[in-house]
């Protein structure tokens, strides 16, 4: 079997290593035991963890066992990395509910039985640590300069760093520390922002258990200019489909910019790089097949089969003005709420189309809506039940999201 290493590689995975060599060499003769910390800052993973999650599928594939370590504890101090404020501080009730959610989306990627993957929290050691222990123990091992040098803090200074966000470092590395002496993990994966953290962690298992410990960061999912993939108007790109629906998920990938494609087939799919390469340099109208291609990938392996069909055949019909599938985002209003009439700006909000009102006075300005495929250009539109077409009202935000209203 090819060497995990070599394939992340090729795939445009790998960002940063500790130690290079050595890495490559570990992974090619021996199997072994790694993870990837995921805080639970919301009740679902978003695009962004998907990436982390599909380089620790294909390391699983190779025949090394992850732990997915879940934050309920580092989740009560929150990770201050490319953040401008401190986060929001969450009830230990609100963390707990979000590490559930997190293991049960994690299942359908990763193969957790007969120990051939681990789930771990570290809430199991953070929640009951002894804060002079802790400081004498782990806190001893890191120098404040050096940790003022790092980006993850060195941009937050100007702006206030908090104490709490302070001992981030420290509870990450100590976290690596304890994995890799219950389960002799030596290998902490990440995204580059993580980068300070891991050293972190690295440098305590060295230094503490005279033991080899090594990371390796990835690139993190960004446009051609550099932007982070994954945010729309409405917000992130969930993989929970209550939150982001399948047909929602299908067009965001569908809609990526040409000089994405390649990339994103490479980094989220598990199509052969040739494959890879030779959609990459479809051009012009052809890169659209390929688009179709990412799309009908990535949300396959999130969705599912099924929900990735029909995705695909309701985007295509709407393309085409043909008859359209049943995955279009729908919002369901009882016959009596429109009474008169429903305002146009009421309509769009409560679908969720528009998260304000300016917002949706801002669209129709800009004819960026379209009721039963007709430009409003009114504000004060009155949508009653003659705008009902067999049941429903068909809304457009833009050039790309759909939306229907079906009438109770």
């Amino acid at each position: 079997m090819e060497n995990v290493f070599n394939v992340l590689q090729e795939r445009g995975f790998i960002e940063q290593l500790t130690h290079e060599q050595e890495i490559k060499e570990l992974l090619e003769n021996e199997k072994i035991t790694f993870y990837i910390g995921f805080d639970p800052t919301a009740d679902s993973l978003h695009v962004g963890h998907f990436l982390t999650v599909m380089a620790m599928a294909h390391m699983q594939r190779a025949g090394h066992r992850p732990i997915a370590l879940m934050g309920g504890g580092t989740g009560m101090i929150g990770d201050p990395t490319g953040k401008t404020d401190m986060r929001k501080m969450m009830t230990v009730e609100q963390i707990d509910h979000n590490v559930e959610c997190f293991k049960k989306q994690l299942s359908r990627f990763i193969d957790f039985s007969d120990g051939k993957a681990l789930i771990v929290n570290n809430a199991d050691w953070i929640r009951e640590l002894k804060y002079i222990d802790f400081l004498r123990d782990v806190g001893v091992s890191f120098s404040v300069n050096q940790m003022l040098t790092a980006e993850c803090y060195k941009t937050r200074l100007e702006k206030g760093l908090s104490f709490l966000e302070f001992n981030y470092m420290p509870m990450q590395a100590n976290d690596f520390l304890e994995l890799n002496r219950k389960y002799n993990c030596v290998l902490q994966l990440g995204g580059s922002d993580q980068w300070a953290n891991i050293l972190g962690g690295v440098d305590l298992i060295r230094r503490k258990e005279h033991r080899p410990a090594f990371g390796m960061t990835f690139k993190l999912l960004t446009t051609s200019e550099g932007k982070k993939m994954g945010k729309t108007e409405g917000g992130a790109v969930w993989l929970d489909a209550e939150k982001t629906s399948p047909y929602e998920f299908y067009q965001y990938w569908r809609n990526v910019g040409d000089k994405d494609v390649e990339k994103c087939l490479a980094l989220l799919t598990f199509l052969p790089m040739d494959e890879v390469r030779r959609l990459g340099a479809l051009k012009d109208s052809e890169i659209n097949k390929a688009k179709e291609v990412l799309a009908f990938e990535v949300t396959k392996i999130v969705h599912g089969e099924e929900e990735a069909v029909k995705a695909q055949e309701a985007a295509r019909a709407l393309f085409s003005g043909g008859a359209e599938g049943g995955s279009i985002p729908t919002t369901e209003i009882p016959a009596a709420e429109f009474g008169d009439g429903m305002d146009i700006l009421t309509l769009l909000t409560k679908t969720g189309l528009i998260s304000s009102r300016s917002e949706g006075r801002r669209l129709i300005q800009q004819n960026g809506v379209k009721l039963n495929d007709e430009k409003v250009d009114s504000f004060d539109l009155k949508v009653d039940l003659s705008y009902v077409k067999e049941g429903k009202i068909k809304l457009q935000k833009g050039k790309k999201i759909f939306h229907y209203v079906v009438i109770l």
